[in-house]
């Protein structure tokens, strides 16, 4: 058995981030999770921000716990998070100000404000990316609208993990998988589109140097080293897109399957050797983000378990407090084919209320509000199986041919009432795992980048090695309840 190497994972999430030991032996890969932090966004006035400092503080401990406790020898370090969210650097190289929050209200009216300067039509072509406000392209656009100064002093726009990346390295540069995602990166060019950005009058000096997946970004600085006992570790940019990470790890063979990246936001999609860019994509608003090895994710984003985690965020606020289990199985017991929601209607965005949220969308598409917290969930859950369903269809319609299964992998594996609906709903066998998939793509890819690994494939041949996979058959007797109840999501407001 060859000797064991080890690579560190951050995976930062919007509620939470941890740092991941894994120990991979040519063949398998083990995977330990040695700090565990909470990621809080901080509402200052009236804007709603990152806390970015606190969150590198976080993985520096890390680091330090790693030397400390687990005596690992690391092999590379790297860091994966959420898309479009992103600092400005001044010339001196410091932060100028903290990020603002995707969920953060400035974005409101920036798509129509976008489009009277760049037809819609013309963003699509050039970037193949799903029009969401949240995107970096209309926060960047807020921020000219509102005359925010940082944008005339900044020399660097760096995103979420490379702002960490910078802090490890010194180095000021991004990587693609998270470039794409603010829909200002060409992924048929490989370039940034200067033109939408000069069309829109917002800088594009600023634009770092971008690297594909898997490549070194440098060596951990010299104060670091000292700080956490650790020596000159090279830092890695694997998929810095969390996403991307966790596509690379989907375990299914061939091309027949549809991959469902399954967390706080669900994501949906296949993996293409080229971007989907045409007049059916845009009707869709489908999306083209980077992949790695030089693969596009052709995805949709769909809001996800956020529905159910703001649920549980609200309800112990009032002194109700439940765990995820104990939450499914409230919704595991209530009736099913209740009431409906479209997962991604604006008002589920940022709410203040999500249970309140959920109940007034109900009452506006004349549907009784959903039965306690059961119903609720479960509504949550039914509704998102169903959004599946409606997205499988469409990615069948744009490659011209049937989808066998649905491979879902992420923290949304463990909701197993949620995967057994999505194989009902869709009425496809459903692969579930790894629950770890963010973390596993980052840590194989770093494996990757130092010559460990030679390609996708055998990438995707350790995570089978590595996981116990699980299986959902759909129930077929109920194939007829499930069409009456997406005759009627069908017909919610979108």
């Amino acid at each position: 058995m060859a000797a064991s190497k080890c690579f560190m994972a951050f995976d930062l999430g919007a509620e939470s981030g941890r740092g991941v030991l894994g120990r991979f032996d040519g063949e398998r890969l083990d995977l330990e999770v040695v700090h565990r932090f909470p990621n809080p966004s901080v509402k200052l006035v009236d804007t709603l921000y990152w806390d970015t400092p606190r969150q590198f503080a976080e993985l520096v401990e890390a680091l330090r716990i790693c030397a400390r406790d687990h005596t690992a020898e690391l092999a590379g370090i790297g860091v994966d998070t959420w898309g479009v969210d992103f600092g400005l650097f001044g010339s001196d190289g410091s932060l100028l100000g903290l990020p603002v929050h995707y969920r953060d209200a400035r974005t409101e009216g920036m798509l129509d404000a976008a489009f009277a300067r760049v037809p819609r039509e013309r963003i699509f072509e050039r970037t193949g990316i799903q029009f969401m406000q949240l995107n970096t392209l209309y926060q960047l656009l807020a921020m000219r609208l509102s005359g925010a100064p940082q944008l005339d002093t900044a020399t660097r726009l760096l995103f979420t993990p490379d702002i960490m990346n910078y802090w490890f390295t010194g180095r000021q540069v991004s990587e693609r998988s998270i470039a794409s995602t603010s829909q200002m990166w060409d992924p048929r060019r490989n370039t940034w589109c200067l033109d939408l950005l000069d069309g829109m009058d917002i800088p594009t000096d600023m634009l770092p140097e971008v690297l594909p997946p898997g490549s070194v970004v440098g060596e951990l600085l010299p104060h670091l080293r000292e700080d956490t006992g650790l020596g000159a570790v090279p830092v890695i940019a694997p998929a810095c897109h969390d996403t991307g990470s966790a596509v690379a790890a989907v375990p299914a063979r061939g091309t027949t399957h549809a991959y469902l990246s399954s967390g706080t936001w669900s994501l949906m999609g296949l993996e293409s050797p080229e971007p989907l860019i045409n007049a059916q994509t845009l009707a869709l608003n489908f999306t083209n983000e980077g992949g790695v090895c030089g693969t596009i994710r052709f995805l949709k984003n769909i809001m996800g378990l956020w529905l159910v985690q703001e649920c549980r965020r609200a309800w112990s606020r009032a002194g109700d407090e439940h765990d995820y289990a104990e939450l499914a199985d409230m919704a595991a017991a209530s009736p099913a084919f209740g009431p409906l929601v479209e997962p991604d209607d604006m008002s589920f965005l940022n709410p203040g209320d999500m249970p309140q949220a959920i109940a007034d969308f109900c009452g506006r598409t004349r549907q009784a509000a959903p039965d306690g917290m059961g119903g609720t969930v479960r509504c949550c859950l039914e509704s998102l199986a169903l959004k599946y369903r409606w997205v499988l269809e469409r990615l069948e319609e744009v490659r011209g041919s049937r989808i066998e299964s649905i491979n879902i992998v992420g923290g949304g594996t463990q909701n197993r009432l949620l995967c057994q609906l999505a194989a009902d709903a869709t009425q496809r066998p459903v692969l579930a795992g790894p629950a770890e998939a963010t973390a596993t793509g980052n840590l194989l890819m770093q494996a990757m980048a130092v010559g460990e690994l030679a390609s996708l494939e055998e990438l995707r041949e350790v995570v089978r090695n590595s996981f116990q996979l699980e299986a959902y058959e759909p129930d077929h007797t109920a194939a007829g309840a499930w069409d009456s109840a997406y005759e009627r999501f069908a017909a919610l407001p979108r």
